[in-house]
């Protein structure tokens, strides 16, 4: 399996943008034989670069989402990233898990903050990372992992200082060993290209930026969605949304629409890739992939 540092160098260099999707580990057996047997095996078929799997509150879905990671490099041969958080995790206890990582041979982490089970206000472990640059310091000293950070172009919603100060925060991250930068999602590119353009111009932050895309599913879902992130839905959008109603069906192929325009202006503009947020299913992610010639 390729570190993701050498995916983004290797694709830069031959001018061609990553491409990348996330899953999450299912709740019931039916949802992991459904991602296992369907999903995922449908969405290689758009031939990604890599895929990364997420990591349940407070490492709720540990074991799930190493097993995961083990059947995307085992049974597809495709390089995964696999997040890891700072909750609930002791420097002793992320080293163990490092171990255990590497010995499924995955070599890439999104190393992230995370959240409480059950929400709430985050409070380190004793002992523990507060922030997420400490454990990407931690990894980087500890075993040659590529590393991948989370970032906001809108601001992370508990940053009160507004997202000047997370952007300054990301450069810490970036300071501390990261090799790339996912980006929360975000409807609106005129975000990322300020994103963009303050790390790089003004942080002097030169590693690949990311942008991350959700093709829509439910005017619900994604309402619920962006409320939790801190993510807004620009009223245009809204406006669309809303004629819609309860119509899910009319909302995916809009959604497919929104997120294939919404894509092409991005890669037009110099993005290094995009990664997607599939939400476990396959259909309007392949179709975007199709409506971009990817």
């Amino acid at each position: 399996m390729q570190f993701i540092r050498d995916i983004y160098a290797t694709k830069q260099a031959a001018r061609q943008p990553v491409i990348s999707f996330e899953f999450f580990p299912p709740k019931t057996d039916e949802g992991d034989r459904n991602l296992l047997e369907k999903h995922i095996p449908a969405l290689l078929q758009a031939r990604p670069d890599f895929c990364s799997v997420t990591y349940g509150a407070g490492g709720s879905t540990r074991d799930k989402t190493l097993m995961i990671v083990d059947r995307i490099q085992r049974q597809h041969g495709l390089t995964a990233l696999a997040h890891l958080t700072c909750v609930n995790h002791t420097p002793a206890q992320v080293r163990e898990l490092l171990e255990c990582i590497r010995g499924l041979g995955c070599k890439n982490i999104l190393a992230l903050r995370g959240d409480p089970p059950g929400g709430g206000e985050f409070k380190s472990t004793p002992g523990g990372f507060e922030f997420a640059s400490q454990l990407v310091r931690f990894i980087r000293e500890s075993v040659d992992f590529s590393i991948g950070v989370a970032g906001f172009p809108e601001g992370h919603l508990a940053c009160k200082e507004g997202k000047h100060a997370d952007w300054r925060h990301l450069q810490e991250k970036v300071d501390a060993g990261a090799d790339f930068v996912l980006t929360q999602l975000f409807f609106d590119n005129a975000d990322y290209f300020a994103f963009r353009d303050y790390m790089a111009g003004q942080l002097g932050v030169s590693v690949p930026l990311v942008p991350g895309i959700i093709p829509i599913l439910s005017a619900t879902q994604i309402t619920k969605f962006t409320r939790l992130c801190g993510a807004k839905i620009p009223p245009l959008l809204r406006a669309q949304l809303d004629q819609f109603g309860n119509d899910d069906g009319a909302v995916v192929e809009f959604g497919i629409e929104y997120a294939s325009r919404q894509c092409e202006e991005l890669l037009r503009a110099g993005a290094p890739g995009l990664h997607f947020y599939t939400l476990n299913k396959s259909h309007s992610t392949v179709q975007v992939m199709k409506n971009l010639g990817l």
